[in-house]
């Protein structure tokens, strides 16, 4: 599948961890699977996926959503890359960061982790860095607040008020890197509105 993308949603799984921050990826990855059609199945490298095309005639997609935790997303990652035979240079994976400013999506090829094990564990199991991050941003705690606590909440009401367009303009984001390529797609997202 040469021209086919697969497009990772990082979180955790279950329901306590649905609507947290560390969960902004899988929340991205449930708005493209409204544009793409059809349900989610369990696959054997431990994730749930929908095959699908981003619109009519549009590009073969893969999304996921690991069913393992966080720290541990690499293994599903490979196990799908290999499975569908994708090249890291066609993964994208949406996740949180934060680095950037809530109501933020930015980005990149390759680079550091920044601290976020799950894009460090896909690392380790792809074997490079050089795979595509939708940065999906959700600011740093407040006061003294632990990260790992802080990640692992809910967002705030004023946040939650946001987070419809936030996960629209990631979605928005990952479609134009797909489509347009990262120049495009980075100068779009990253230009101050």
């Amino acid at each position: 599948m040469a021209d086919a993308w697969l497009i990772v949603g990082l979180g955790n799984p279950g329901p306590e961890y649905e609507k947290t921050r560390h969960n902004i990826g899988q929340m991205v990855i449930d708005e493209l699977a409204r544009e793409v059609g059809g349900s989610f199945k369990r696959h054997k490298a431990r994730a749930q996926v929908l095959e699908g095309r981003l619109g009519i005639g549009g590009p073969k997609v893969i999304l996921a959503k690991p069913l393992t935790y966080m720290n541990t997303s690499g293994g599903p990652v490979a196990g799908l890359a290999q499975f569908y035979g994708i090249d890291p240079d066609h993964v994208i994976m949406i996740h949180d960061e934060l680095d950037i400013p809530f109501d933020t999506v930015k980005i990149k090829i390759g680079g550091g982790e920044g601290g976020h094990n799950g894009l460090r564990d896909t690392t380790k199991a792809l074997g490079t860095k050089d795979y595509y991050r939708v940065r999906t941003g959700i600011g740093r705690p407040p006061g003294r607040m632990n990260t790992a606590d802080f990640v692992l909440k809910p967002f705030s009401s004023t946040e939650a008020k946001a987070l419809p367009f936030l996960i629209s303009n990631a979605a928005d984001a990952t479609r134009m890197l797909i489509e347009k390529g990262l120049l495009a797609a980075q100068q779009q997202f990253h230009s101050p509105s």
